[in-house]
């Protein structure tokens, strides 16, 4: 018996410390984890340098662990036995019984203030255009309830929406759009595996926002959705790689009697690509299908429509606007979209704020919670007197 254990010890250390990496050295080697949704670590450079300052050991076992051998099934086989021993959090995500959560960091004060007072200043700059700002609640906000028990998270309305609503200027108009979603928590408004809210989410989002832009919202029934595809796995899944959750659903929302797109140009800093949909069904054959809505995050999108009306609208906004957009698009003659985080383009090819009848900012509060962009604002682009 002890030498049957001997010999399946050694079998072990044989196949962990030589097969294995064996293995890893000539398997064929991928420069991104489309799972995780990142790039994998380069080998390393070696140099008299890099051995002294042990940056090459760093990068060597940084490499090793990236390209590991079935990596992605060790990583699996990991998260399903720290389940199994009582964890409930892996990466910052909260494993619930039907849908990930993501433990939210705490709100930087700071960064939120600079953020308000720049939309303050541009409002107070240039008065034309009337101005407003959604704060989108994510699922951590909203299914506080579902959480393990006494688990730390932000009380995201509370400690951020409300807070950023008390610190706006009189003359811009804070949107509730949290009552409704609340309201609808049963439904499929978020989801599970991913960061963004559906489109229903972003519908009920819509109902709220478009008495407040000064129109009637179009009823439910009257849109066709299309269930464009049910094997969605996004943000939350990638920072976990926790298989015990549903796959997600992505839906598209059109109507028999749209109004109709003109065009939507996309530019990403650099060109220029024109699409005759709201919608780029390329992505839904790639991981990240949410992209399907907008053709992803670009610097800058504009949108010309059918609509009957001299009514533009410039949208300044994170990722949750991408599929609120299109409810929009019934509404306004032109859409210009502004994301930030990428504009790295000259100023005199960025829109002119007075050109537009409404500005609304959009963003979901876990990421102007932390925002370093919005700030920015005035630098980044000039806007003609």
């Amino acid at each position: 018996m002890r030498l049957k254990q001997l010999k399946v010890s050694a079998l072990m250390f044989l196949i962990l410390l030589v097969v294995l990496p064996l293995a890893t050295a000539f398997s064929k080697k991928e420069t991104r984890s489309e799972m995780e949704n990142r790039t994998l670590a380069k080998f390393p450079k070696l140099s008299l340098k890099s051995i002294k300052d042990h940056s090459f050991m760093d990068g060597f076992e940084e490499y090793i662990s990236d390209h590991f051998i079935a990596r992605i099934n060790w990583i699996e086989l990991k998260v399903d036995v720290e389940l199994l021993i009582g964890k409930e959090e892996i990466n910052d995500i909260y494993i619930t019984d039907d849908m990930l959560i993501e433990k939210l960091e705490e709100p930087n004060y700071q960064e939120i203030n600079k953020s308000v007072d720049a939309i303050n200043s541009l409002a107070e700059r240039f008065t034309n255009p009337e101005y407003f700002v959604l704060i989108a609640p994510t699922s951590a906000g909203i299914y506080l309830d579902k959480l393990p028990n006494n688990a730390p998270q932000v009380q995201q309305k509370e400690e951020v929406i409300d807070y950023i609503y008390g610190s706006l200027s009189e003359n811009i108009t804070s949107i509730d759009v949290y009552s409704n979603l609340y309201t609808a928590k049963d439904e499929y408004i978020y989801y599970r595996n991913d960061h963004h809210w559906t489109s229903l989410g972003a519908y009920y989002a819509y109902n709220s926002a478009i008495q407040k832009l000064g129109f009637t919202p179009i009823s439910y029934n009257k849109f066709n959705i299309e269930h464009a595809s049910d094997s969605f796995k996004g943000t939350f899944y990638s920072k976990s790689l926790y298989n015990g959750i549903k796959s997600d659903t992505i839906d598209i929302y059109t109507m028999d009697k749209s109004e109709g797109i003109q065009s939507m140009v996309v530019n990403d800093g650099t060109s220029e690509t024109t699409f005759d949909t709201l919608y780029d069904r390329s992505y839904l054959d790639t991981k990240d299908k949410y992209a399907t809505f907008l053709s992803e995050n670009n610097p800058i999108v504009t949108i010309t429509t059918n609509v009957e009306n001299d009514k533009k609208i410039l949208v300044i906004k994170d990722s949750y606007a991408n599929c609120f957009i299109p409810f929009l698009s019934e509404h306004y003659n032109e859409i210009t979209v502004l994301d930030l985080r990428y504009i790295g383009i000259t100023s005199e090819n960025v829109v002119n704020i007075n050109d537009y009848n409404q500005v609304l900012f959009l963003y979901n509060a876990s990421t102007i919670a932390q925002d370093e962009n919005l700030k920015k604002m005035n630098d980044i682009f000039t806007v003609t007197e």
